[in-house]
């Protein structure tokens, strides 16, 4: 199978970490390809950058589309379009944030996210509430540093975020750690060995799902609030994918 991570973002050293972080944990036989957003900000870190990306995210959903990609991942961590992306899509269409939200709560009964930036808690704890998440997660902890810095594993980013994680043991008693930005697969597995319980993260979570529901035969239901946009209503380079 071929699975498409979509950066929505268009800085090319995220693009090449969540690239790295999906292909180590794919199955043997499945291809991930790896491709950002066009026209996107370098990076996502708050709600205008978000609706900024939309239009390039729904772009390349439309391309992957036409390959005929098995399956399709959202790699930012606020699962921007993603009810864009299945009404576009019959691939499976995974956001991180919802499929480590997702393997979080079968390894713990209680979860402490640990995001990047404060602008971005809000839009966590949105999706939270809307995957029927909150009453699991215990709290968003903000660690305030740049995802630029998380391409350097051994720089004060690093230290930040393993603070958060102790104080999520100490004052939430949580038992497992998701981390809220892509494809930091390495520094989840260090620092849940550091620490003694799960730490995960979304791109490797995403790619062993979208794995599952291809190999169960499970595509995106076009019935109801997926179903395919109206034809008419496409720019022309999209007008294949509607009804």
């Amino acid at each position: 199978m071929r699975i498409q991570i979509i950066n929505p973002g268009s800085a090319p050293g995220t693009t090449a970490r969540i690239a790295a972080a999906g292909r180590a944990f794919a199955s043997r036989g499945t291809e991930v390809i790896a491709v950002p957003a066009t026209d996107a900000p370098a990076s996502i870190e708050g709600p205008v950058e978000a609706a900024l990306a939309l239009a390039g995210l729904v772009e390349q959903v439309a391309r992957g589309e036409s390959d005929g990609v098995s399956g399709h991942i959202i790699a930012a961590f606020d699962d921007p379009g993603l009810d864009a992306a299945r009404s576009l899509a019959r691939a499976p269409v995974i956001g991180i944030g919802e499929a480590a939200f997702h393997l979080a709560s079968l390894v713990a009964g209680r979860f402490t996210v640990i995001t990047t930036h404060a602008r971005t808690v809000p839009l966590i704890e949105h999706n939270l509430v809307r995957y029927g998440f909150s009453a699991r997660c215990v709290r968003v902890r903000v660690a305030e540093i740049s995802l630029h810095s998380l391409d350097d594993l051994h720089s004060a980013a690093r230290d930040r975020i393993s603070a958060e994680i102790d104080r999520a043991i100490r004052e939430d008693r949580s038992e497992a750690i998701v981390l809220g930005t892509a494809g930091l697969a390495d520094l989840a597995r260090s620092l849940s060995s550091e620490h003694g319980l799960p730490v995960i993260e979304g791109v490797s979570a995403a790619v062993r799902l979208v794995e599952s529901l291809v190999s169960l035969g499970l595509a995106t239901s076009k019935i109801g609030g997926w179903a395919p946009p109206r034809r008419k209503s496409l720019p022309a380079r999209l007008s294949g994918l509607g009804d």
